[in-house]
């Protein structure tokens, strides 16, 4: 069998990988699907624990000071690898063989000395290659293979000259060589022949090098995309010089002047740009540090531009160049004072002058080409916007006025600006004298920004006919009364609405009414406590809702069940949240849907104490179980015990009153003379007898007996219960029962005999009377408690018929009520 050398590269590499896994190095953090970051973790070689469809690594900041062969385990899907500064010194052959489909690798900051001869080779299909800061003296690489290359950076060495070696003018999409901080002083024609060779789209950084001569006719006949020059002339006659030099080239983009805004430099001479009317550009960008008192010829070089950018410049005035070709003007911060006269130039487009000093602004008009327009952070005060400022400007769609002073708006102001699509007027105060026709005729508007403009919104209607507006924002201003519930019902297209820092307290539920696009809603900042207009069918298509920093205890359960379907962020961090056994739905959600809460950890719960950083993803629901489980055992408990204390209470309902009475007015008969001799306990039903037999020969007998009888001697207006206790049974000093069947079955009958038997008991006294009336069963007279016990071991008189038995019967009777 024939081994070929690519199956024993990997027979070695395989053995390389399982003798270095041993040592178990891991490190791999996941950023996103299939790309992972190792950076900073201080290891010494590559893990062997990634998975083989990692496409990026990010392997900076550990240490591996040299690349071996098979250093990598197999990787084939790897694209991007980043090794800055891993402290690597020797790169040998084929040590990039096991991730040979490497589209991007990244060598910045590594002091290598020594490339192995063919190192490179396996990664036929590289396109980026950082080799910034290793240490580098020359373009002269070995890199002939990277036929697919497209940007060789190469910063940050010693190399001095720009030429190149010769096979790269085959690379057919090589586009983008960085030179910049290296040690070139002198351009030779010689050095650019292979520029010129190639003839495409490259683009040439040389910034930051300290150029003292380019040789004239070096650059004739280029084509760049770009060229960086920046910081890059030892003095100002050298840029002076060199610029001269670079007659006849022609670049797209050109950037120019210092790196970076440093101290301002004064010259003598404003003729140090000249050198550029030479070179055919398109676009200029440059940060300008020299300042001169004559400005006059200052961008003449210029005019044929189409595109000019000042990102920072000391100059105060351009109303003297006459632009020809110019498309778009963006002056950044400048020593201008006011914006500049551009009316003379009809064929611009664009136009941004921003974050300059407080400038003042006399308008423009007549340029039928102008669309965008950006003055934001200029301190400018306008007294009468808009029209007034933007006349026959009719094509103009975007308008930004933001981060300004102030400006006022009369009736109509936008009139002439029926296209527009973007205002944005944040942060800057607007004075409105006629609020209904604010934005009168705007109906192409799909941005609109007035957050923090001092505006205070009411019930008149501000959005007419603006059904294409689709990003309303208002933040920072306020609502007078129920004016929100109005105002957005008109705003059938709007997807972002942006009412956050409002102070507003309640939202009602018809305020999205005619809205049903909305996808992004911001409230933050604000001090809603109820959240229930989220149940509304109409913001269903809602994606992002913010709601942080209101006073959000709770949300209750239907609202939560009802929540639009799409969501995918919702802030509710910094809130006030009640997290107490109350709200177990509301926490649950909160637990449960972190996936879609924006900084969960954020949300922390006020009901503990005020400053602490309890937060409701860590409460303890299942504390919450335990305790209803308690709560509703002893309410249960509760329950069956009122029940039962209410059933006795019913049952012995009389005794309760009884106590109760006797509790409150008590009195023995040693304490108050007795009323009466006796109090007779009888049932209605016995009263033919009481009152014919027992009364009449009692009462008028010798010596007569004071009988109580409750139909006859009881107050009236008292209650009946407190009548048998003070004027019967405590006002006689006997009790006389007359025990019959219809006694028996009396419930008034055996109440009144507990009461007397509760009284004699207390005075432990037998001054109860029973008499007979009628026979009854012994087991009947069990159902009248204490009476069978009473029969059993005391006298009583029977009643009867006959002449000699009721004799006995009235002396024995007579006898028993006068014996104390």
């Amino acid at each position: 069998m024939i081994v070929t050398f690519g199956e024993r590269m990997i027979f070695l590499c395989l053995i390389l990988i399982l003798v270095n896994a041993g040592q178990g190095q891991e490190c791999t953090t996941i950023i996103k699907n299939r790309e992972y970051s190792c950076s900073g973790k201080n290891l010494t070689q590559i893990p062997s624990s990634l998975p083989f469809t990692v496409t990026s690594l990010d392997f900076s900041f550990n240490f591996l000071s040299s690349l071996q062969k098979c250093v990598f385990p197999v990787l084939l899907n790897l694209e991007v690898l980043d090794l800055t500064r891993c402290h690597i010194k020797h790169i040998e052959i084929d040590t990039f063989y096991n991730v040979k489909n490497l589209i991007t690798l990244i060598l910045t900051g590594n002091p290598i000395t020594y490339f192995g001869p063919g190192c490179l080779n396996s990664v036929n299909n590289l396109q980026k290659l950082f080799l910034v800061d290793v240490g580098l003296s020359s373009l002269q690489l070995q890199i002939n293979n990277l036929t697919e290359l497209q940007e060789l950076r190469v910063g940050t060495n010693n190399i001095q000259s720009i030429s190149l070696p010769p096979f790269l003018s085959t690379f057919k999409d090589f586009s983008l060589l960085d030179l910049h901080a290296n040690n070139i002083s002198i351009i030779k024609t010689d050095d650019t022949a292979l520029l010129r060779e190639i003839d495409r789209n490259m683009t040439l950084i040389l910034s930051r090098n300290p150029l003292l001569h380019i040789e004239p006719g070096a650059f004739q006949g280029i084509y760049l995309k770009e060229f960086h020059i920046q910081s890059a002339f030892v003095s100002l006659d050298a840029q002076k010089e060199c610029l001269e030099a670079l007659a006849g080239l022609s670049v797209d983009k050109l950037f120019i002047g210092s790196y970076r805004m440093q101290w301002k430099v004064k010259v003598s001479d404003a003729s140090y740009l000249d050198g550029l009317c030479s070179v055919n550009f398109n676009e200029i960008y440059f940060v300008l540090k020299e300042w001169s008192d004559s400005e006059i010829h200052l961008f003449r070089c210029m005019i044929n531009a189409t595109k000019f950018t000042v990102k920072r410049g000391y100059f105060k005035s351009m109303d003297y160049t006459q632009f020809h070709h110019l498309k778009e003007l963006y002056l950044g911060h400048t020593s201008l004072s006011v914006v500049p006269f551009i009316s003379h130039i009809p064929s611009l487009e664009k136009l941004v002058v921003k974050n300059n000093r407080p400038m003042t602004f006399n308008g423009i008009n007549d340029l039928p080409l102008l669309q965008f327009v950006d003055l934001s952070g200029n301190f400018l005060i306008m007294k009468d916007c808009c029209s007034q400022f933007f006349q026959r400007t009719p094509n103009i769609r975007y308008m930004n006025l933001s981060q300004n002073s102030e400006i006022g708006m009369i009736d109509k102001p936008f009139s002439g600006l029926d296209l527009l699509e973007v205002l944005d007027l944040h942060r800057t105060q607007l004075i409105l004298f006629f609020y209904f026709g604010f934005l009168h005729g705007l109906k192409n508007l799909k941005y609109l920004d007035i957050s923090y403009t001092s505006i205070t919104f009411t019930r008149q209607i501000f959005f007419q006919n603006m059904n294409n507006l689709t990003v309303l924002k208002m933040a920072g201003n306020s609502f007078r009364g129920d004016a929100l519930t109005y105002l957005l019902q008109n705003l059938t297209g709007l997807e972002v609405l942006d009412i956050s820092h409002c102070g507003i307290e309640e939202i009602s539920r018809r305020t999205f009414t005619g809205t049903q696009k909305i996808r992004h809603l911001c409230l933050s900042q604000n001090k809603l406590m109820i959240l229930d207009f989220l149940a509304q069918p109409e913001l269903n298509p809602l994606t992002s809702l913010y709601v942080d920093k209101n006073s959000i205890t709770s949300i209750p359960l239907h609202v939560l069940q009802n929540l639009p379907t799409n969501l995918l962020e919702f802030d509710l961090s910094s809130n006030p949240i009640d997290c107490s056994c109350s709200q177990t739905d509301f926490i649950s959600w909160i637990i449960q849907n972190q996936n879609i809460l924006k900084q969960p950890k954020n949300i922390f719960c006020k009901t503990f104490l005020p400053s602490s950083d309890f937060r409701a993803t860590d409460f303890d629901i299942d504390s919450c179980v335990h305790k209803k489980r308690l709560t509703i055992v002893l309410s249960v408990c509760f329950v069956i015990v009122v029940v039962l204390l209410s059933l006795l209470v019913y049952r012995f309902q009389f005794y309760l009153q009884y106590c109760c009475i006797l509790l409150s007015g008590y009195r023995s008969p040693g304490q108050e003379e007795c009323s009466y001799d006796a109090f007779v306990i009888f049932s209605s039903y016995d009263e033919v007898w009481v009152m014919n037999e027992l009364m009449e020969n009692l009462e008028n007998g010798v010596p007569p007996i004071q009988l109580c009888l409750h139909m006859r001697d009881f107050q009236a207006g008292k209650s009946i219960a407190s009548n048998i206790i003070d004027e019967g049974i405590m006002g006689s000093r006997k009790i006389i029962v007359v025990v019959s069947q219809h006694f028996i079955d009396s419930s008034w009958c055996r109440f009144e005999f507990e009461l007397a038997q509760s009284r004699f008991m207390m005075e432990r006294n037998a001054n109860i009377i029973i008499i007979i009336l009628e026979d009854v069963e012994e087991r009947k007279t069990k159902k009248v408690f204490g009476l069978h016990k009473h029969l059993k071991k005391n006298t009583y008189l029977k009643w009867s018929r006959d002449t000699l038995s009721k004799m006995r019967f009235w002396i024995r009777l007579r006898k028993a009520i006068i014996d104390h």
